[in-house]
């Protein structure tokens, strides 16, 4: 018995002498696994929050647009940009201002919307939709380079017909008939017989002297 009690005094001598020399240390260690534990909830429960919120803003966006009523699209478009920029729903939003922004002529904050969300979209689709409608902007303004080096940015194969076939536009603008032809013939050759996008390609392909292949 006597043992037994020495056996254990050495081993409580050792925890107080571990504890004298790291005790504050596994406080502090403990304080912040706790500390990152309800951040990483409270983050959870804001980035809930946002979403929802901002899945509402956007619902009273379309709505709006549907109204006809462009007052109160900007006003819930520049809502969902300011207060929910980190949301899927922030990029769509400048998509749209973009969109009646070009309708009314102004291409300047046209352009710089869909800069905007094409900065901000992390979906692959949302990022090929941006960079397409920017470069038909681009080309709107006779910003023909400019437009040349957004369509060479990556794209998804699914984009490729409709990137070939503004490429084709951008070309011919720049009287580069040619080059045109090629990227038209470009674009059909990624469209199927039964996609009603290929009669518009083939109408210009027409236009500039091309084959329909």
């Amino acid at each position: 018995m006597a043992t037994y009690d020495l056996d254990e005094q050495e081993r409580l001598d050792e925890l107080k002498a571990w504890w004298k020399r790291w005790g504050n240390l596994a406080l502090i260690a403990l304080a912040v696994v706790v500390a990152a534990a309800a951040g990483w909830r409270y983050w959870q429960q804001r980035t809930l929050t946002q979403n929802v919120e901002a899945g509402a803003v956007y619902e009273r966006l379309t709505q709006s647009l549907a109204a006809n009523d462009v007052k109160a699209a900007r006003e819930a478009g520049g809502l969902l940009i300011d207060q929910y920029q980190g949301t899927a729903y922030a990029p769509r939003a400048a998509l749209v201002l973009a969109r009646i922004n070009a309708g009314s002529g102004d291409l300047k904050s046209a352009q710089a919307q869909l800069e905007w969300a094409l900065a901000q979209a992390k979906e692959p689709a949302l990022k090929d939709l941006a960079r397409l409608r920017l470069a038909g902007v681009q080309l709107d303004q006779k910003a023909y380079d400019a437009a040349l080096k957004t369509l060479a940015g990556s794209h998804s194969d699914a984009f490729a017909a409709r990137f070939d076939d503004l490429r084709g536009d951008v070309l011919f603008a720049q009287g580069k008939a040619d080059e045109a032809r090629a990227a038209y013939q470009a674009a059909l050759g990624k469209l199927g017989d039964d996609n009603p996008y290929r009669n518009i390609v083939e109408l210009k392909l027409d236009g500039v002297g091309g084959a329909v292949k």
